[in-house]
């Protein structure tokens, strides 16, 4: 199962945000543990280095960011997919347009992120990590 992983939810799994981190950090357990095949966002990676410096010093975000390397799998959307993404008005935030772009490039059964309600118009399917946990456990 392929699963793209929303910024927000690596967030919360990186900086032990509460009361998110637990199903968070389940999640990314599951693509350690190579249960789940995880992917992020290239986009996402810059981001988490500028929001992890709130929580942590800079060695320690390159390590964990590393480490993720190593766990997960990074998505890109090509150029033709940034222009659609562009011209795409159903999404409010670009940003999650170009999550669905990704999601949408490696062929992921979900989304995981913690605001299904910005993915209404995606073309893969956005779960919470607590509705994708309750799924995976079934």
């Amino acid at each position: 199962m392929k699963l793209l992983i929303d910024t927000n939810v690596l967030m919360d799994a990186l900086s032990d945000r509460e009361p998110f981190s637990e199903m968070s950090t389940k999640i990314v357990s599951l693509c350690s543990e190579q249960k789940a095949e995880g992917y992020f966002a290239m986009h996402t990676i810059s981001t988490l280095f500028y929001l992890l410096h709130k929580y942590k010093p800079a060695e320690e975000i390159r390590k964990d960011l590393y480490d993720l390397c190593r766990i997960m799998r990074i998505a890109y959307a090509d150029q033709d997919a940034v222009m659609k993404a562009i011209k795409n008005d159903a999404f409010r935030d670009f940003e999650d347009c170009l999550q669905a772009e990704c999601a949408k490039a490696v062929g992921a059964d979900y989304i995981i992120t913690r605001n299904t309600a910005d993915f209404a118009d995606s073309p893969v399917p956005a779960v919470t990590p607590a509705d994708f946990l309750s799924r995976f456990d079934a």
